[in-house]
């Protein structure tokens, strides 16, 4: 299979294909900004990074660490370091995933499954590191007779040597054998995430930079710039992206348009279908007709 050099270009394929793409990234690819997807994705850290938002937690990264991200959450690399920022992403189809798991077997599970000390992120350990890589390097991109199919038993032993990964860390945090959840070193990180938390709890309320800032008793301007020095995107940025994310999930659930558009804090139908068909690339009705 094709390994990508893009993130956008990675994506539209599993996109287009229904099932999995990888990409390998280097610092000279723009990182994209705060955004949403329909796409499962996992982020593999190989040198470099520092800072990643999902939803509304900050992970402070390092090489060897992996993100786990569910669909329609928002995400983007807020921060990255001098040093070259090599990385492995992988967009998953979720009905791929799902079709591919078994009663005994969920392959969703790492994507899925949440709580409130494990968060999105594994360290993996550096015979995990290699193992990941090896995996990795059995994709390959040759056109020979049944590759479609060595490609796919190479990501099905990827995705339950990850899962399993995934569930000894789970275990190991409920035993309280684990070092602990990852704590953000942020100078502002306190402030953020309380203004995150209140963000995500109000969608549909009238969320203006004048109404948040009186409610957290802080200046409009000292609001701004903390949000952006720590997040690296905008607030009114990460409001949209969070409404839209929200959005997709009530289309998908079968809500109409105008009901959606409301429900998601949307003061009118047409800032709604002008912000969503940026986001998304097409309109509302129509990824609601995919959707179904």
């Amino acid at each position: 299979m094709l390994i990508h050099n893009s993130c956008r270009a990675a994506i539209q394929s599993c996109l287009d294909s229904r099932t999995f793409a990888a990409a390998h990234l280097y610092n000279d690819e723009k990182t994209m900004s705060i955004h949403i997807h329909d796409c499962y994705e996992i982020y593999y850290s190989i040198s470099g990074g520092k800072q990643f938002l999902i939803d509304n937690r900050f992970y402070d990264f390092k090489p060897g660490d992996i993100f786990f991200i569910n669909q329609y959450e928002s995400h983007y690399l807020s921060q990255i370091d001098d040093v070259k920022h090599e990385r492995i992403v992988l967009s998953i189809y979720p009905d791929y995933l799902k079709r591919l798991s078994t009663e005994k077997t969920d392959l969703n599970h790492c994507f899925t499954y949440r709580d409130a000390a494990f968060g999105h992120k594994l360290s993996l350990s550096s015979e995990e590191q290699k193992r990941f890589l090896y995996y990795m390097h059995k994709l390959s991109e040759r056109k020979e007779f049944g590759q479609d199919i060595l490609d796919q038993a190479a990501f099905l032993e990827l995705m339950a040597c990850l899962n399993r990964i995934f569930l000894l860390r789970c275990e190991e945090e409920e035993t309280g054998d684990a070092a602990g959840e990852e704590k953000t070193t942020g100078a502002y990180h306190g402030q953020i995430d309380a203004l995150l938390s209140y963000v995500n709890q109000n969608l549909t309320e009238e969320l203006t930079i004048q109404r948040l800032a009186s409610h957290f008793y802080l200046s409009s301007s000292y609001l701004c710039k903390i949000f952006k020095d720590e997040t690296g995107t905008t607030i009114n940025r990460y409001i949209t992206a969070k409404r839209i994310s929200r959005a997709k999930e009530l289309l998908a659930e079968g809500y109409s348009v105008t009901d959606t558009y409301a429900m998601c804090g949307f003061q009118d139908y047409s800032n709604f279908l002008k912000s969503f068909t940026k986001a998304v690339g097409i309109p509302p009705k129509k990824y609601a007709m995919f959707e179904q």
